[in-house]
């Protein structure tokens, strides 16, 4: 039999030997250290923040495609009038309001891609709205374009006594339309008055046709005129006042829609607009979509009625 230090001996033997490792041994995930789930963790949200940012973008682009014109490109699905019947119910809801301070307001919808051209230009109205139209001119001291703006009506004209007076008091200018003759295009460059003349619409340009040989000849057609501008896909612009008859204000709308459509169509080798609706208005009257008719549907209203004192 085994002696007592023998049976020690051989237990220290087996607690010293190297255990034999498991081959090909497998862990269940729940039992892996920390570590490992963490890092797991950490690696698939990842690629979920990468494939939510992928969805995004694609979403994104679709929007952008799918809205590549303004909201209102379509025509409303409101009732349309003829324009006898607009006026009438404008008249009554401007009742008590002096006439002088109502004006007839026209917005033309038009469809445009929102990264199209815009429609700007300047129309002479067949019954002018506005009568306190002053003109100055831009030109050289005794030139023949001086003479033009002296018998035009120019309230000021000239080139350095001009720029003098524009700098002196560029808060309080004595006019609200401004030419400048071609001649007088370089010492305008040199007086730097963008400053003082761009914020208010006033500085000469050839887009608008300021920049021009014939001072009497744009002198004629500003008299009276008004200028129209597209914004978000709508011109918008005074038509007449509350005091014009109905026949008054049709030539006046047919002469803008005359003109904007001319506009268009000189664009078509650029951009596709469309003129899809015409919206007559008032100072705080609401707005009324016209049909293209003149008479009014109730045969007792007659358009001599909408001529006489509110």
């Amino acid at each position: 039999m085994a002696s007592m230090n023998q049976c020690i001996a051989s237990l220290t033997r087996l607690s010293l030997s190297t255990p034999a490792r498991a081959v090909n041994a497998t862990i269940p995930r729940f039992l892996a250290p920390s570590t490992v789930q963490i890092r797991c963790k950490s690696a698939g949200s990842v690629a979920m923040r990468a494939r939510e940012r992928e969805k995004e973008k694609l979403k994104k682009k679709r929007k952008q495609q799918r809205h590549k014109e303004y909201k209102h490109a379509a025509p409303s699905k409101e009732e349309q009038y003829s324009l006898c019947d607009a006026m009438r119910y404008l008249r009554a809801a401007e009742v008590g309001r002096p006439p002088s301070s109502v004006t007839y307001e026209i917005a033309l919808r038009i469809r445009t891609p929102k990264s199209s051209p815009v429609l700007r230009s300047r129309i002479r109205l067949p019954y002018p709205i506005k009568s306190d139209t002053r003109v100055a001119v831009i030109c050289k001291e005794g030139s023949g374009a001086m003479h033009d703006a002296r018998t035009g009506g120019a309230v000021a004209f000239g080139e350095e006594s001009l720029f003098a007076l524009i700098k002196a008091n560029p808060g309080k200018l004595p006019f609200n339309r401004l030419i400048c003759h071609v001649d007088s295009e370089p010492a305008l460059k040199k007086a730097n008055l963008g400053r003082i003349l761009g914020p208010k619409g006033l500085m000469p340009s050839l887009k608008t046709n300021t920049i021009t040989r014939s001072v009497k000849t744009v002198m004629h057609e500003m008299v009276g005129a008004e200028n129209y501008r597209e914004r978000v896909g709508t011109i918008r612009m005074p038509i007449g006042n509350i005091q014009f008859s109905p026949k008054m204000l049709s030539e006046n709308v047919k002469a803008l829609v005359g003109a904007v459509k001319e506009n268009i169509s000189r664009m078509e080798d650029k951009v596709k607009k469309d003129l899809i609706e015409v919206v007559l208005t008032s100072t705080t009257g609401p707005g009324f979509s016209l049909n293209g008719g003149f008479n009014p549907t109730d045969e007792k209203v007659q358009p001599e009625h909408l001529s006489t004192a509110m």
